[in-house]
């Protein structure tokens, strides 16, 4: 059991989607200001050992939570196979061999469900990571995240470090990226349905062939799971995190559709990849080893993540 309000805790990222949300929760569970440090990357490129050793002796954690990472949806995959592989690689392995130089009390390495095999079978255990490789589009960041797990297990065995791994689904909700280059499904969808809204556009066009599902996990449960595990998971296992829920894409397409007020067609371009076929994660290990579930119904968490998008987009005018 790591006490957190006694802890000093890096949160490499924490200035992102995911680490803002992460900083409220540590808020709300009584970690003082002053203890919650978060290296910006204008001040610490991670991916570089000597930034990572002097963001070590700066900031004199005895936590550190790696969210950092360089990912994008499939068109980002596609055009950064390298980048992605060489940016995550790294800033996890310097952050990795720091904490066992420093003796770092925790380490906790946030994963990806794109280190999953291309065919896991749904629900996705934890025990099928290894049993195929990733589905083609995001191989090179998935596989870069597994192999930390790899680092996290050895370091562990050889020096005595204490590293959790967590394989989080992907995430959505307020604060998430928006841009077109680089955002995930569900902004992606949010930003086509509003602005067809505002432009009167009769149609909007949706990559793939709808066919492909996927699970979506709410950031501020995302945040809370973390949290927990930070708090009272200390095995070498990963651990799954996630809602336990499954929606084809065209489903979410015309729920979204429906959610932003959009009436016009819904049209498909298959000549754009779907991506892995499937995703649903069996979440039974959180819940057995540190008490996680996820809270937000996914209609409600797609309602505030449109509200915020129209109000960010109301400001900006």
């Amino acid at each position: 059991m790591t006490d957190l309000k006694t802890e000093r805790i890096v949160i490499t990222g924490g200035d992102g989607f995911l680490g803002r949300h992460l900083q409220r929760e540590l808020l709300d569970r009584g970690v003082p200001r002053e203890n919650i440090l978060v290296p910006l990357v204008d001040n610490y490129d991670l991916t570089r050992e000597e930034n990572v050793a002097r963001m070590y002796d700066d900031m004199r954690p005895t936590v550190v939570i790696h969210l950092a990472a360089e990912v994008g949806g499939i068109g980002a995959n596609r055009e950064n196979p390298g980048r992605f592989f060489y940016s995550n690689m790294a800033m996890g392995l310097h952050l990795i061999e720091h904490a066992r130089i420093v003796e770092l009390d925790k380490f906790v390495q946030i994963g990806t469900i794109c280190a999953y095999p291309k065919f896991t079978p749904v629900p996705f255990k934890e025990e099928d990571l290894w049993n195929g490789y990733p589905e083609e589009t995001n191989a090179p960041y998935g596989i870069a995240k597994k192999s930390l797990l790899v680092m996290l297990q050895a370091y562990r065995d050889q020096y005595g470090l204490n590293g959790i791994f967590l394989l989080p689904v992907n995430l959505y909700g307020p604060g998430d990226n928006f841009d077109p280059a680089s955002s995930h499904v569900i902004p992606a969808l949010i930003r086509k349905f509003c602005e067809a809204v505002e432009s009167g556009a009769d149609e909007v066009v949706v990559w793939g062939t709808g066919k492909a599902s996927r699970e979506f996990f709410y950031v501020e449960d995302a945040a809370r799971g973390i949290a927990m595990a930070t708090e009272r998971y200390d095995d070498p296992e990963p651990v799954n995190l996630g809602a336990g829920m499954e929606i084809t894409i065209k489903e979410l397409a015309e729920k979204i559709r429906d959610l932003t007020g959009f009436s016009g067609q819904i049209t498909w371009d298959t000549s754009k990849p779907d991506g892995q076929p499937r995703r649903c994660l069996d979440t039974t290990r959180a819940k057995e080893r540190f008490g996680f579930e996820a809270q937000m119904p996914f209609e409600e968490g797609l309602r505030r993540t449109i509200d915020w998008w129209r109000e960010q987009t109301a400001k900006s005018r």
